[in-house]
């Protein structure tokens, strides 16, 4: 079989109408899967407002808004009469699932029903969440019940070695494989930064802006870095926050950080020029499968300090390209974070170290191994 012959059914929880790292990257896969001339038909939640236009034919799945304060989001259904119609009409030969939420779940049932070789992949570290919104006594629950997920189903693509260790260390037993992720080095690079753009945000040349990057969202670690920048200050370190990004916890952030200047969502070349505008790239979260927005930041020059956690340890380089912390280590972040304002040489040298570090992070390429993974898999199924 070739890629011209495949037929993938795609199911996301949110492929489009909200924008963010997850779709961003299964609509890159499945433009590459187009280019390679095969068939992709998406079954997802839609809204009147989507965020972008959707790569492949769009399906609408029946949806409740996502409880629990988060109505951005929507919430699968399942597989209505009118879906599973489709799909029989369609006539996949691989099914891809994205998450395991309830139409992930009826996706790789119906697929099993069919004897079609489903794939997932694995995006979020969902049992994280709750840990952040009062409920963490159910991630053992959260981690189980994902267990079982990807044991259900013929193969699982992860985005780093390190979730492919967590994968396994939880006792997923299916066939892992890694589905990296690229980069648009043309608008990610150091000559990007623009010291006008800075300079009419308040934020003068000399001056060392540490930068959030990401969603506003609890999960992403706003706290640890509210504190730590709460840190600094107290310390005396002279430094400017620059948050880029829009997201629920916005007002909340904005209290918490109220010398920080917010950008809001950029996107295109506006968002390359706005990562490179940061000197010092802040990521706390311990919630993250890869580090898209890190390895952004490293291939603009900028260097790193991450939570020593899946997704960072395998991007940055602790002590070469930027500084891996213990997780909600409050004073180990603001040392680290101290040392590379105290030193200008340090920060340049960690910043070309990294540029170095994720220049072979290529879309094409990454992609390629997700369209080898459904071919192999069908051959492993015999259809």
């Amino acid at each position: 079989m070739l890629a011209k012959d495949l037929r993938i059914a795609l199911f996301s929880g949110n492929y489009n109408y909200v924008r963010d790292g997850a779709n961003q990257a299964l609509n890159r896969v499945m433009a590459s899967a187009l280019a390679a001339g095969a068939a992709v038909r998406v079954y997802s939640p839609t809204t009147q407002t989507p965020a972008f236009e959707p790569v492949g034919d769009l399906v609408s799945v029946p949806s409740w808004h996502m409880p629990g304060g988060r109505g951005e989001y929507r919430l699968a259904k399942g597989l209505s009469d009118t879906v599973k119609a489709d799909l029989a009409a369609w006539k996949p030969n691989v099914v891809h699932v994205s998450a395991p939420d309830i139409l992930g779940h009826r996706a790789a049932r119906w697929a099993r029903e069919q004897g079609l070789p489903c794939l997932a992949s694995l995006h979020t570290r969902f049992e994280t969440y709750p840990r952040y919104y009062g409920l963490g006594f159910t991630e053992p629950l959260l981690v189980w019940l994902q267990k079982r997920f990807y044991n259900q189903v013929d193969q699982v693509m992860v985005p780093s070695p390190s979730m492919a260790a967590l994968l396994q260390q939880w006792g997923v037993t299916t066939p892992i494989g890694i589905w990296s992720r690229g980069i648009n080095h043309a608008r990610f690079n150091p000559g990007r930064r623009d010291n006008a753009w800075r300079r009419s945000l308040g934020i003068g040349d000399d001056e060392v802006a540490v930068g959030f990057l990401g969603r506003l969202v609890l999960e992403k670690g706003l706290g640890v870095f509210a504190d730590v920048i709460g840190q600094l200050r107290a310390r005396g370190v002279p430094h400017r926050v620059l948050v880029i990004g829009e997201g629920p916890a916005r007002d909340w952030f904005a209290d918490r950080v109220p010398e920080a200047v917010f950008t809001g969502f950029q996107a295109g070349d506006d968002l390359g020029r706005a990562v490179a505008g940061m000197d010092i790239f802040f990521m706390p979260s311990v919630t993250e499968t890869f580090g898209n927005v890190t390895t952004e930041a490293m291939a603009a020059g900028v260097p790193v300090v991450a939570a020593n956690a899946t997704g960072s340890v395998d991007l940055v380089e602790d002590g070469k390209t930027g500084f891996l912390v213990p997780p909600q280590d409050v004073t180990a972040y603001a040392d680290a974070i101290q040392r590379l304002i105290e030193d200008p040489a340090l920060r340049r040298s960690a910043g070309e170290a990294g540029h170095s570090r994720v220049r072979g992070y290529e879309w094409d390429q990454v992609n390629a191994a997700m369209i080898e993974a459904y071919l192999a898999l069908i051959a492993r199924s015999g259809r």
